[in-house]
């Protein structure tokens, strides 16, 4: 190559293009396949959130405004425990496994084990952007691969802390981390990555699938969706209320599994809005102004509670510009409650992602099963009863990501357990084990013998013979 080539070559690579080729040749050299280098990079993970969590609960708060304690509670505690937990179960995961033949095998040996993909990329949302951008890069180094991470636009400090931190505590050449906005992330999908882990709505889900689809890259999905709430009439509804209350508050309801609206039972719709109204004052020190991440979303927000022809019962400032206790000052709305609001509205037909929930009155179970069951499927559903038909029923009777008793949102903090959507909520599972499965390639292997070779399994074949065939495969 001559030097002019070179230097327009170099003059024309992107920080795509470089991360993507860096991560190639990480992968390429082999060193990710170890156990130990698994390990000590998922131990390293677990570092970085403890000696930069001053840094990174900094910039969670400039990005979003979350306390402290929040900013620990959801982004930095729960992904040290998926770490910990993956470099604790990790050689168990990876071991190769032993199977049985058939008899028109026979005799053979065959194996499977887990191998890596290659080179992922992870694409982070803003909401939660250390837990939703670190937790993949979790399963991804579990599994043996090298990762190039992209963290969300809207989160300006996250990703720059982010950008700074992963190196210095990461093998540098097998996780790399780009900055930028939607270019970026469309180039970064169809680079020819090995796999694409993208969290966000399901409207640029799509368009990552339609990106992903053109090189034929595999894609885990996490999207979002109404995740319903049902209370039946048997519920304790002051522990309903509260926990509702609490989940609905966190990020101000700019969670993928917040509970998005409730299906209350007539008997003690009362009774909830009492309790809830209660338990967020309470919570809040009687301030209801909620951050929200920017002016643009909070004028989504407010544009669905323009007309959604139901009763405020709860708040309903949208005029806010500051966030209350403890937070910095940043858009707001006031966290909402709506009581009947219309079906068909925008209110109940998009999802809020923000601090207003609708409340539904329901006359029995089946009612509010019938009504999420005549939407999209939901990421997650909620119910809180003390019947053991009406859990039973929800179960049973709704399709949707996961099912979470008489508390909402906590399955996310569970490794043992998978966690994903289904159809408009989502694509593959992660967390755990799944998050390893996920990001793995099961390679079987067979191994025979040269003796015996019975020369009946060669053509031509004798009608004897056709006939034993037959019986044998």
């Amino acid at each position: 190559m001559s030097t002019d080539t070179a230097a327009r070559g170099s003059a024309t690579t992107t920080p795509v293009a470089t991360a993507v080729t860096t991560a190639r040749a990480a992968y390429d050299s082999g060193r990710t396949r170890s156990l130990r280098w698994r390990r000590t990079q998922l131990a390293a993970l677990e570092r970085l959130l403890v000696e930069a969590e001053d840094e990174l609960v900094a910039a969670l708060a400039a990005d979003l405004g979350r306390p402290a304690v929040d900013a620990w509670l959801a982004d930095l505690s729960s992904t040290a425990a998926e770490a910990r937990y993956a470099r604790r179960y990790l050689g168990w995961w990876a071991r190769p496994r032993v199977t049985g033949v058939p008899l028109g095998v026979a005799p053979a040996v065959g194996t499977w084990r887990p191998e890596p993909l290659g080179v992922v990329a992870i694409v982070g949302p803003w909401n939660y952007p250390v837990y939703l951008t670190l937790a993949p890069l979790v399963a991804a180094l579990a599994a043996g691969n090298t990762a190039v991470l992209k963290p969300s636009e809207y989160a300006p400090a996250t990703a720059a802390a982010l950008h700074r931190l992963v190196p210095r505590h990461l093998d540098p050449e097998a996780v790399t981390v780009v900055t930028g906005g939607p270019a970026e992330t469309q180039e970064l999908i169809g680079a020819g990555v090995d796999h694409v882990f993208f969290t966000g709505s399901p409207e640029v889900g799509a368009k990552v699938m339609e990106t992903a689809a053109r090189t034929l890259t595999p894609v885990t999905l996490e999207l979002g969706g109404k995740s319903p709430t049902i209370v039946d009439a048997s519920a304790d509804v002051a522990v309903a209320a509260r926990r509702i209350a609490w989940t609905k508050l966190m990020n101000s309801g700019q969670t993928c599994v917040a509970p998005d609206y409730v299906l209350v039972h007539r008997a003690v719709v009362d009774e909830f809005l009492e309790e809830f109204g209660s338990a967020a004052r309470e919570m809040r020190a009687g301030d209801l102004a909620m951050r929200v991440v920017d002016d643009r979303h909070g004028d989504r927000v407010r544009g669905l509670l323009a007309d959604h022809g139901g009763r405020v019962v709860l708040g309903g400032d949208t005029t806010v510009t500051t966030a209350g206790t403890g937070e910095l000052a940043g858009p707001g709305v006031d966290l909402t409650v709506v009581l009947d609001p219309d079906p068909d509205s925008a209110l109940m037909r998009e999802e809020i992602f923000g601090p207003v929930l609708p409340v539904l009155t329901v006359d029995s179970t089946d009612e509010a099963i019938a009504f999420v069951e005549a939407r999209p499927r939901p990421l997650a559903t909620y119910v809180f009863s003390r019947t053991r038909a009406t859990i039973e029923s929800v179960r049973d009777r709704i399709a949707t990501g996961g099912i979470v008793t008489n508390h909402t949102m906590f399955h996310v903090l569970v490794p043992q357990l998978p966690f994903g959507g289904i159809g408009r909520s989502g694509m593959g599972a992660y967390h755990g084990k799944w998050g390893f499965e996920a990001l793995s390639h099961r390679r079987p292997t067979l191994i025979k013998p040269t003796w015996p070779d019975p020369s009946l399994v060669y053509p031509p074949y004798a009608e004897s013979t056709r006939k034993l065939l037959r019986k044998i495969f």
